[in-house]
């Protein structure tokens, strides 16, 4: 048993999508969770400046004594998740690989979908996984800049948000049968994502994906909290204001969370 937190990290709230699905399926565990809403979001940015910021990112959760981190970040998997996994002696986890597998085995047609940062599908890092592991599927990656800016001013369920999802997504309409949301700030647009598709189309959560993950790896590793007489103290963090990350997150997560701001 360990009963030390399990860190979270994002370039914004997106990874919270992460953290919900965790805390559903493993509420005994304690999660410390670090968005950089200040420099949200990553997308647009050069990979050297997306790899500096996840490394204060990873360096303030080293301090709070964390058991594993979880890249809950699209972005910031694509560019650094295979140096801080090498660099650290506990385990960390990505993003990408769990989606790419759930794609897979979703898929009837072999015809999948995967929209994200454009960082994210610059990298073409989904298409690569998913045809190394599987070669016949046909893969279309669409970069979708809009979509975190609308979730970060926390815009998800407006007219313009609705307007923003179907026109970007009208090339993929009718082409695929399964699409990554290959961004966790993207589940936070699910409905609107769902009808601009259509309900034919499966989406692919790839935080949910990666909560499943995060519990196998616990058990291998044998690091998993005791369920008894262990107090759980959530900690969330972000680099911008946190009354705006609080409302977003409180709204998302069902219950009232403390948020404190912390200058990376």
């Amino acid at each position: 048993m360990d009963n030390r937190p399990i860190g979270f990290l994002d370039s914004g709230v997106g990874g919270l999508t992460v953290v919900r699905e965790f805390m559903r399926q493993l509420p005994h565990e304690e999660v410390i969770f670090v968005g950089d809403q200040a420099r949200a979001p990553y997308g647009p940015r050069p990979a050297e400046q997306i790899r500096a910021y996840t490394w204060k990112m990873v360096n303030f959760l080293l301090t709070k004594n964390v058991k594993m981190i979880v890249l809950a970040c699209n972005t910031a998997t694509s560019v650094v998740w295979e140096e801080v996994k090498n660099s650290l002696e506990i385990p960390v986890l990505g993003v990408i690989l769990p989606g790419a597998s759930a794609a897979i085995k979703s898929t009837l047609t072999g015809k999948v979908g995967v929209i994200g940062t454009q960082m994210t599908i610059s990298s073409d890092i989904y298409r690569k996984k998913i045809q190394h592991l599987s070669p016949k599927t046909d893969v279309l990656s669409l970069p979708c800049p809009k979509f975190v800016p609308l979730v970060e001013s926390n815009e998800m369920t407006s007219s313009l948000a609705k307007k923003v999802v179907y026109q970007t997504l009208l090339p993929f309409k009718e082409k695929v049968d399964t699409l990554v949301l290959g961004c966790t700030h993207y589940p936070l647009l699910k409905p609107i994502i769902q009808h601009a598709m259509g309900a034919h189309v499966k989406l692919i959560d790839s935080g949910a994906e990666t909560a499943r993950d995060i519990s196998v790896l616990l058990n291998y590793f044998e690091i998993n909290c005791s369920r008894d007489h262990f107090e759980r103290t959530h900690q969330f963090y972000t680099t911008a204001s946190p009354a705006a990350f609080k409302e977003i997150a409180d709204n998302w997560l069902g219950q009232d969370i403390r948020v404190e701001h912390v200058k990376l």
